[in-house]
């Protein structure tokens, strides 16, 4: 008899061997029928007929819910365990409250979604208080809050990542989707520690290829521009360890590649594209927050078409080519103390942040916290859609930073791009307007939301478009414009030379441009 619901024959009586035997509708695997047709002694049910027929019908039944979904591997799975050299279980970070839920894996049941309607554009908006989610854990006495007895960037050494080897089952009759999604990213996902003699931190990184490429943040191998020359190590889900080098940086985007030395057989990511994501799709973040590595979060896309600008001492010197001119009431952000900063380098031994950068980004709920910079966020298939990069955090300060269900990645057709140019020319590219502009909401008179042209510079791209002082953006590549944040991040996203359309207004009618962008210089 087996023991498996919905892989039995229906009940058969041996004392009648000319009753006929109903059919079974199986229901969730499950086999049902009504009281009338069940005998009121229970017998034993003979072992199931070996007879082909028998064993056809078998095989076209519903697979057992408690299988993992389609298209993913079974893994072998395996109980956690230390790396080499590091505690079994994850230690008490100082300052953290006792059963903090920090770093732990949230699982949820994912229910099958319907067929996608066509993508429509959704606004676009600022969120005061951002925070990078870079990962800074280890040294001595400096910060207070969530943090309070850590110095950030203390030279002593980096705390080991701590967290299981492997994805974890221990019922294997009740593995949900998300498990078998994590099983099939957590490979894909590792952590990085940088160590100078300006600090160490550690964060987190996706592999692009089986020979070692792998992508992550700037901010996270320069420990926030405090260094250009870190030493990085590398542990990947499966406690392998590698010495890594730094093939590019891109401080515009916060994007960086390393290369794993001597590495093979990695197993690479999946790519989505983000320009085919709905708001409400369902979202898992993986990474290493607080040095947890293998942590496994779960959300849903919060919003799309979102704008962020961050201070970020890595950022290059924007000089005269950056289009925005300001926010717009959102206040200074280069200046130290400001709403948008990074979530480490605020403490004594950290610079303060003299630049930012405007970077388009996906908003999602699944828990992001420092440490998941880096890191993965994929679809419910498990194939990347973006790199988590920063948080939102209460008050706009630094101190306790941690989730607060506002998380930012940047989108995976970007990073994409991106991370295709430095792999090939160590090196990537931006796009110039050539215009300054400021929030057309905060220009006097102004009706509408956009982003309002000062200045159409000489010989720049938008000049030769034909765009003027006193038109207003409102839509850049069909993406929404509300105002000269969201314009320059779209511009930024986009490749030096490359082509673009742009929607403005002008005397109250709406007009579309095709413009050739120019070269942002680094």
């Amino acid at each position: 008899m087996s023991d498996i619901p919905g892989n039995s024959p229906a009940d058969q009586n041996p004392a009648d061997p000319t009753a006929s035997t109903p059919d079974a509708a199986p229901v969730n695997g499950a086999e049902t029928s009504s009281p009338a047709s069940q005998p009121a002694p229970q017998t034993p049910q003979p072992a199931p007929p070996a007879t082909p027929a028998w064993q056809a019908a078998q095989s076209s039944s519903p697979a057992s819910p408690s299988a993992p979904p389609a298209g993913y591997p079974a893994p072998a799975y395996a109980r956690p365990q230390g790396y080499a050299g590091q505690p079994a279980a994850p230690q008490q970070y100082a300052g953290q409250p006792q059963g903090a839920a920090f770093g732990q894996a949230a699982t949820t049941s994912a229910v099958p979604t319907a067929p996608r309607a066509p993508k429509k554009p959704s606004g676009a908006g600022k969120v005061v208080g951002l925070v990078v989610a870079a990962a800074i854990v280890g040294g001595a006495a400096g910060l207070g809050g969530a943090y309070a007895g850590v110095n950030l960037f203390s030279p002593d050494g980096t705390v080991p990542a701590a967290g299981p080897a492997t994805v974890t089952v221990n019922d294997t009759d009740s593995v949900n989707q998300t498990t078998a999604i994590a099983a099939k990213v957590v490979p894909s996902v590792v952590t990085i520690e940088a160590t100078s003699d300006s600090g160490s931190g550690t964060g987190s990184g996706v592999v692009l290829s089986e020979d070692g490429y792998v992508v992550t943040n700037t901010h996270v191998v320069t420990l926030d521009g405090a260094t250009g020359d870190a030493v990085i190590r590398v542990t990947t889900s499966d406690g392998r360890v590698y010495d890594a080098e730094v093939v590019g940086t891109d401080p515009t985007y916060d994007l960086a590649v390393i290369k794993l030395q001597d590495a093979e057989g990695l197993t690479p990511i999946d790519f989505a594209s983000s320009s085919d994501l709905n708001v409400g799709d369902e979202t898992i973040a993986v990474g290493a927050p607080l040095g947890l590595s293998n942590t496994v979060t779960t959300g849903i896309v919060s919003a799309l078409n979102r704008s962020i600008e961050i201070a970020s001492s890595a950022a290059p010197d924007s000089g005269d080519a950056d289009e925005d001119q300001g926010d717009g009431g959102q206040g200074e952000q280069g200046e130290q103390g400001g709403p948008f900063q990074f979530d480490f380098g605020q403490g004594p031994n950290g610079q303060a942040p003299s630049e930012s950068i405007k970077i388009a980004v996906i908003q999602t709920d699944a828990a992001i916290n420092p440490g998941n910079s880096g890191g993965a966020l994929v679809d419910s298939e498990g194939r990347l859609i973006g790199i988590n990069v920063a948080i939102a955090t209460a008050g706009g300060s630094a101190d306790g930073s941690g989730s607060i269900g506002v998380g930012f990645s940047i989108p995976s057709d970007i990073v994409q791009r991106i991370t295709d140019e430095i792999i090939e020319d160590g090196e990537a590219t931006h796009g110039l307007l050539g215009a300054n502009v400021v929030s057309a909401a905060q220009v006097e008179g102004s009706t509408m939301t956009g982003a309002y042209i000062q200045e159409a510079v000489e010989g720049g791209a938008a000049a030769a478009a034909g765009l003027r002082e006193g038109d207003v953006v409102t839509a850049f590549n069909g993406v929404p414009v509300t105002d000269s944040v969201d314009l320059t991040a779209q511009v930024r996203a986009a490749a030096a030379g490359s082509d673009a359309t742009v929607t403005f207004v002008r005397d109250g009618e709406t007009r579309t441009v095709d413009v050739t962008l120019g070269a942002l210089q680094q």
